[in-house]
């Protein structure tokens, strides 16, 4: 990036400000600052303190309010480009997916993907969207290395679809059951071009660049400042990654860039105009996103109390300091030159009732029967499933977050007579506890459904212990193609079946441990737990614990 780029009105006043910001957190890690909780909410649900790290500075509360709003851009699940025939394939050779109009040579011309516009309407109906039956493609004009028009084409005038509702849930405790219903309004959703991507070697001192990428459809979703902290833009945009993901219009995985965020972030004082908006760009993690917003909240607040003024500029977040970092101002707002794409005639969509007659279907994109497509929405999944298994609200929001796990948990529910209720504890806890500690996907398990329900059933049979379950599920997750009976026969972990055998194992434990059968018919009988602790440590963890307390009662007695 040119060293102009980085340059900007008030350049002296950011200086002095990054020069007190860095000699304030000296001792700490570089550029972070403690964020307390930062959900003020502008409609007066809640307040919290905005306590501020300056030394010397008292902390007030409900002083700040902070306003977020989000620009997102969604990859279109789809073969090819938005207006070319180029594939679409993540991690190809760098242009290898070239089409002539990709490249912007003279005389070509775009032709829209029907695909892409029909994603965009279900997307649309999805969140309860008004689709227009008409809108228009524009040509937005700048000049970057990697948009080889000079322009993108886009939807400035009237997007596709407009005056949405997302709905989504935030924990607002400590318990993940604490969890608030809020909603945030979806200004409009339009379809757009995604550029090339520059690749940048400073070793070398160039640029370069790759135009796979260069004409993939992109939905742009525009929301509202209806949100106040990054755990509500958090949480909205895991939900939206839900929906999207359930309606298959993309598949909106954020590390390879195929769902990425824009945040404008403000503060203000109650009762007072919203303040001075910063753009923090293209924010490719929820996790990121939450702290990048948190962090220029407090940043922004730490300006104006220091009688300073917040620069209208764009930032970015460096995740390893944690904090945002300037990179070009807004104030001289820039001009797109917008103007209508004259190679593009309007984009008409139909109903049931304005369907012209004697016309293709296959030539018309019909609104009511993308309607009648939708498939089952994540908010009513999330009640089926609960209602259907009985498992609580919070784990069914993990199955339904983690792409693939709802799936996988039901396959296990098919062929196992465990209660849904355990068998969620091992999907969670066990599987998808191994899946992150090895950034794995759930489709990447070496442990598949069916062999998860045959290690459940065979504790479920009373062939195996919940202590040993566990270390059979470590030796399948080895990826050896064994099976858990194989496991269990090999290993010789199967519990013993022999109560004769039994009874002679817990009467050999009494009586090397009779102080404990001396306490125990004192009247202690919690010293019982620590008998079958001891049995099950003589049998390697192969004694029903049930048998042996019964054995154990029947001994004492």
């Amino acid at each position: 990036i040119s060293e102009s780029r980085h340059t900007m009105a008030g350049s002296g006043l950011r200086e002095r400000y990054l020069g007190w910001l860095l000699a304030s957190t000296a001792g700490r890690s570089r550029c972070h600052i403690a964020v307390p909780t930062l959900c003020l909410l502008r409609r007066g649900v809640r307040h919290a303190s905005t306590a501020l790290h300056s030394q010397g500075q008292p902390k007030r509360a409900d002083q700040w309010i902070g306003v977020v709003g989000l620009e997102i851009h969604a990859q279109i699940c789809s073969n090819s480009k938005l207006f070319s025939s180029s594939r679409v394939q993540f991690a190809a050779p760098p242009n290898s997916l070239v089409s002539f109009f990709d490249a912007s040579l003279p005389g070509t011309l775009p032709v829209l993907n029907r695909r892409c516009v029909e994603a965009a309407v279900m997307t649309g109906l999805a969140l309860n969207c008004t689709i227009n039956k008409k809108s228009f493609f524009d040509r937005k004009h700048y000049f970057y290395a990697d948009l080889p028009a000079g322009y993108q084409i886009t939807q400035q005038r009237l997007p596709i679809a407009v005056n949405g509702i997302l709905t989504y849930q935030v924990q607002v405790g400590k318990r993940r059951d604490q969890l608030e219903t809020r909603t945030v309004r979806i200004k409009q959703i339009q379809l757009e071009q995604d550029s090339g991507k520059s690749l940048h070697d400073d070793k070398r001192n160039q640029t370069l660049i790759d135009l796979n990428r260069a004409g993939v459809g992109l939905m742009e979703l525009v929301m509202e400042p209806d949100m106040c902290c990054g755990e509500e833009a958090a949480a909205a945009v895991r939900e939206l990654q839900v929906i999207l993901q359930a309606l298959g219009t993309s598949q909106a995985n954020m590390s390879e860039g195929q769902l990425r965020v824009d945040a404008n972030v403000s503060v203000h004082r109650p009762g007072e105009p919203y303040g001075v908006r910063a753009e923090v760009k293209n924010i490719n993690s929820a996790r990121f996103l939450s702290k990048a917003i948190d962090y220029e909240i407090k940043r922004q607040i730490e300006v104006l109390e220091n009688g300073e003024i917040v620069l209208n500029e764009t930032r970015a977040f460096d995740f390893k300091l944690g904090c945002t970092t300037p990179m070009r101002d807004k104030e001289g707002k820039q001009d797109y030159r917008f103007m209508p794409e004259p190679n593009l005639p309007p984009l008409i969509l139909c109903d049931a009732k304005s369907l012209p007659a004697n016309v293709n279907p296959q030539q018309v994109v019909n609104i009511d029967l993308i309607r009648e497509r939708l498939p089952e929405l994540p908010s009513v999944s999330r009640k089926r499933l609960v209602e259907q298994y009985r498992i609580l609200p919070e784990h069914v929001f993990t199955l339904m977050n983690e792409d693939g796990l709802k799936d996988f948990f039901q396959n296990v529910m098919k062929v196992t007579q465990a209660d849904p209720r355990k068998v969620i504890g091992w999907v969670i806890n066990d599987l998808l506890g191994h899946l992150k500690q090895e950034s794995l996907a759930v489709h990447q398990s070496p442990i598949s459904p069916s062999t998860l329900a045959e290690l459940l059933n065979l504790m479920e049979r009373g062939i195996i212990s919940s202590s040993v379950a566990k270390q059979v599920f470590e030796e399948l997750w080895k990826g050896e193609g064994k099976t858990p009976a194989q496991i269990v026969e090999e290993k010789k972990v199967g519990l013993i079946q022999d109560r004769k055998q039994l009874e002679n194992i817990c009467q050999e434990v009494m009586e090397r441990h009779q102080e404990k059968v001396e306490e125990i018919k004192k009247g202690n009988k919690k010293v019982l737990n620590s008998l079958i602790g001891l049995v099950k440590r003589e049998t390697k963890g192969r004694a029903d614990p049930v048998m042996v307390k019964t054995i154990l009662e029947e001994k004492l007695s």
